[in-house]
């Protein structure tokens, strides 16, 4: 076989790193991208030394030092110029106001969404968005290259390069939720069959869990009357890299700082990014709900948020973390004393502290809306110390995964989610040992190269090379 066949490209809207350039100093810093897609990704990239096309709206990024800082890590960084007001209609409007919402169900249905002239303009900066990917997939790609494409931000792309280069072999992957057939045709009618057809035209397409991909068939089914070819490959935890911080100096650290904070009681504890889908405000009602309902546990009891920002452009996400901070203040002052506070925020990125609170809780709660697959939920069981107690929304794609060793809830019922904290609270050490096991065991049966290795697969089967490995 020709050995530019075994040649392989991501593409995503985000890339693994940003570059920061230290005028001082003269040299070009790389900082790892926050977020689930690039510690999914990162580990298969790296392994297979992947190119990485990603979109580049900086000129820190697209420095000749940014390709050679990475080329050292064994990814080729390739970064897809984007002029920034095209990036922000396409990002902001199109990716996150709409898709985003739709998929997820966020909608506030009187109000939104709005399909006006401005809208429309914002659809023709994502076309184009998409279009200057599917340039750089050609230009990028050598004969026979196989190319793996992720997520929403880039559904017209796969079936625009199957269509301009079919000695490729491509797959998609979607790592958020898909909607129902009716959620779907609050979409104006040509954008739904544009997305489907730019998904479900280039070649396989997959998703965490079954749920999701049936979904999409569903979709597909009715809007393109005809099946999509999919396939589901739930995503794993990266096992050594969580390691790797949960033994460094920083996280002891922070460790140490929580639970000076916490002292004897007992630690639940959140870590999300601070989104709407995450539904922070419902499991800071329920917390208040457990306080009011159990005097016994007042003053025993933390709750630690770590809901760092997402998004902050976006008016709908800036209104949604004052709300979440408000709460948390209410809340504090309703029930606080002098020598408790109920809920600790922390409203920074600090992956350190993220993991050092994985460490040391009791109750995890995990409680959103609507999840492709939610990797905290499955890291948090790899690396607690304390036999703790996952409270799971049965609406995360994880929650099949990691089955009924998790308390599942009904993310909108805030009265079941209060009584799920207190029955974790109570639950006896045997048991909790037991739940904790199981819960170790399923977030380790795959690794992210087994599912890295799975998008390969189903992307070469379409021309006869490999088969996908069954999941």
């Amino acid at each position: 076989m020709d050995e530019s066949a075994n040649a392989l490209l991501v593409v995503s809207n985000r890339g693994p790193v940003h570059f920061e350039w230290d005028a001082a100093a003269g040299t070009l810093h790389a900082k790892r991208a926050a977020g689930g897609l690039v510690n999914t990704l990162g580990p298969g990239a790296h392994l297979h030394a992947a190119r990485w096309l990603a979109a580049s709206t900086s000129e820190d990024d697209m420095r000749p030092e940014a390709a050679r800082l990475l080329a050292n890590d064994r990814i080729g960084f390739w970064p897809v110029s984007v002029e920034p007001e095209t990036y922000r209609a396409y990002y902001d409007i199109v990716s996150n106001q709409t898709l985003w919402f739709c998929l997820h169900g966020l909608w506030d249905s009187p109000r939104r969404p709005r399909f006006d002239r401005r809208w429309w303009q914002a659809w023709e900066s994502y076309i184009r968005v998409n279009e200057v990917f599917v340039d750089e997939v050609d230009k990028a790609a050598p004969p026979g290259a196989t190319v793996l494409i992720q997520d929403y931000q880039l559904a017209l792309t796969p079936a625009r390069v199957a269509k301009r280069r079919p000695d490729l072999s491509i797959c998609s992957f979607v790592h958020t939720p898909w909607c129902s057939p009716d959620e779907l045709s609050a979409l104006p009618d040509e954008v739904a069959a544009a997305v489907l057809e730019g998904l479900a035209g280039g070649g396989p397409v997959g998703f965490h869990s079954k749920r999701w991909s049936d979904a999409f068939q569903a979709c597909v089914e009715t809007v393109l009357e005809r099946p999509a070819d999919t396939f589901v490959a739930a995503a794993a935890v990266d096992a050594d890299e969580l390691a790797r911080v949960a033994a460094s100096d920083e996280c002891e650290s922070e460790r140490r700082k929580l639970r000076a904070a916490v002292g004897d009681r007992q630690l639940i504890v959140r870590v999300d990014r601070l989104e709407l889908s995450k539904n922070v405000l419902r499991g800071f009602w329920a917390y208040e709900e457990l306080l009011e309902v159990r005097p016994d546990l007042r003053g025993k009891v933390v709750f630690a948020a770590l809901v760092y920002p997402s998004r902050v452009g976006l008016a709908e996400y800036q209104a949604y973390g004052q709300e979440v901070l408000s709460l948390a203040s209410r809340i504090n002052d309703r029930w606080g004393t002098s020598e408790w506070t109920p809920i600790l925020v922390h409203p920074e990125d600090n992956y350190p502290r993220s993991v050092a609170a994985l460490r040391s809780y009791d109750v995890l709660l995990v409680n959103p809306l609507r999840d492709g697959l939610n990797l905290v939920s499955m890291e948090g069981p790899s690396t607690n110390e304390r036999d703790g107690v996952l409270v799971l929304s049965r609406q995360a794609g994880s929650a099949v995964e990691l089955g009924d060793a998790a308390i599942s809830v009904n993310p909108f019922d805030v009265s079941a989610t209060a009584n799920a904290l207190a029955r974790a609270l109570d639950l006896p050490a045997e048991q909790r040992r037991l739940n904790a096991e199981r819960l170790r065991e399923a977030a380790s049966r795959r690794t992210p190269q087994a599912w890295f290795d799975d998008l390969v697969a189903a992307a070469r089967s379409r021309h006869g090379r490999h088969s996908p490995s069954s999941v």
